[in-house]
């Protein structure tokens, strides 16, 4: 399953989207993504995959050639495949937000449509892909709310003294990346010698993606538990959904 993976990440699919287009949670989508094989996945589940890349076995995948058009190709078919519930939920959500907020999510919704409709190149779909990582992960660093105030300052968008959040972080973290920015603008820092620190953030993202592996691992873990509590020896099409079930259930018991 580890090419799959690779490619899910390479044409920028969300886990979020793909379990919309499976009909599935979010939750149920990574214990699936953790088995060894399309095979044992429900039927319905694992054609519908193969549909959406455009090929009939899982073998296919090590083949798959990603390009600006395949990407297209398959955002299509994804678009198309959550479009009606997709749409309902849009609705729905914004009849629940006040006149402000409603302004704010359709200007950013008509914009990104506006641009990608404009220049439909791999650069600017995979631009946005890193800006929806980047919405995705914003609680999960307070720097990332600064990173987004600092352009906004510098591009004049936003009052210099504004300060939203934490004053005092705020007012550090600006000063750092105007010294780091205009280090940058100026040619002041060359690749040679700040090789050493990009080899430690290469080693520190190394690092995280070693504890993702883990969390893997301690998914398959759960998958050999659930098979032993229900009597199975392994996982097949008829017993697929109540063995996700039961390693669903043996996670929340460490919650």
């Amino acid at each position: 399953m580890k090419e799959l993976n690779d490619i899910l990440v390479e044409l920028g699919i969300s886990k979020v989207r793909l379990a919309k287009y499976l009909g599935v949670s979010r939750q149920m989508l990574y214990n699936y993504l953790a088995l060894n094989s399309l095979n044992e996945w429900p039927k319905e589940k694992s054609v519908r995959l193969l549909s959406l890349l455009n090929i009939k076995t899982e073998e296919e995948i090590k083949g798959l050639a990603v390009d600006g058009d395949y990407i297209i190709e398959v955002e299509s078919r994804l678009n198309e495949g959550v479009k009606d519930s997709s749409n309902r939920e849009v609705i729905a959500d914004l009849k629940g937000f006040n006149k402000k907020e409603q302004e704010v999510l359709s200007d950013i919704i008509n914009l990104l449509k506006e641009k990608l409709s404009e220049d439909r190149s791999k650069d600017t779909y995979t631009t946005y892909c890193y800006l929806y990582h980047y919405l995705q992960s914003m609680d999960s660093a307070e720097e990332l709310k600064y990173i987004l105030v600092y352009m906004s300052k510098s591009l004049g968008f936003t009052g210099v003294e504004e300060y939203v959040y934490n004053r005092d972080k705020q007012f550090m973290f600006e000063s750092i990346m105007f010294s780091a920015m205009t280090l940058y603008n100026n040619g002041g820092a060359s690749k040679t010698k700040l090789a050493e620190t990009h080899k430690r953030f290469v080693q520190d993202i190394e690092h995280k993606n070693e504890e993702k592996l883990s969390r893997t691992q301690e998914l398959n873990t759960a998958k050999i538990q659930a098979l032993k509590e229900l009597g199975y020896t392994e996982i097949n099409e008829e017993n697929a959904k109540e063995v996700l079930e039961k390693i669903a259930e043996i996670q929340s018991r460490k919650v």
